[in-house]
């Protein structure tokens, strides 16, 4: 049970955090590039993609699959966290989308890392599934009512120890509210319930933003 002074003090602990922590030049240019292009303004925030950052380089991850690239924002954060000769592969429904964000990893000095396959991501998964593909590092940020279907794939994709990072995992705190039946409610109740009860998983989720969630391939 949350007391009545919980929104407050956490509202004011993400603000403590943002002025602690400042965005640099490359992630406030794709900030702006986003807006400028007319996307929309949902990349992660800044604290989680300081902990992507964080723990691609803790997990040595040298081959990442991210779903959904929006921007360009999260890209950095992942590729910041390779080591030499990573790489990571991004799936965008959008090409537009895929253009603006390649040309903020190429202005960080990151577009040597990354290459973009572009169409439904469904499919690009099963592609990648039968050229045998594997990945040690997954961040899942795209349509939610494909979460669970992503889940499925990053599983059969995992190279034992992968992690898999899922953002908007809460969902403004629709996922919470039993009034609240909508698709995507419902996918992401159905990802977060798999997420914490698969025994090949060792799992949590982090409520805070729009909540985080973090799983190990055993």
């Amino acid at each position: 049970m949350i007391d009545k002074h919980g929104g407050d003090f956490m509202e004011a602990a993400e603000k403590y955090v943002a002025e602690l922590f400042r965005e640099d030049e490359h992630l406030g240019r794709a900030k702006k590039g986003i807006r400028e292009a007319g996307m929309p303004e949902i990349s992660i925030q800044p604290a989680f993609g300081r902990m992507l950052t964080m723990l691609v380089y803790t997990s040595g991850a040298q081959n990442i699959l991210e779903i959904g690239a929006l921007g360009g924002y999260s890209g950095i954060c992942l590729a910041r966290g390779l080591r030499e000769g990573g790489s990571l592969t991004s799936l965008e429904l959008e090409a537009k989308y895929a253009d603006v964000a390649q040309r903020h990893l190429d202005a960080a000095g990151l577009g040597n890392k990354v290459t973009y396959r572009i169409g439904d991501a469904a499919q690009s998964l099963a592609e990648l599934e039968q050229e045998e593909r594997r990945f040690d590092f997954f961040f899942i940020d795209a349509d939610k009512q494909g979460y669970p279907v992503y889940l499925d794939y990053a599983l059969r994709l995992a190279r034992p120890g992968a992690l898999i990072v899922a953002d908007n995992t809460l969902l403004r705190g629709r996922v919470t509210d039993p009034d609240k039946q909508g698709p995507s409610v419902e996918a992401m109740r159905s990802f977060n319930e798999r997420l914490a009860t698969d025994e090949r998983l060792i799992s949590t989720l982090i409520p805070a933003y729009d909540g985080l969630s973090v799983a190990v391939v055993k």
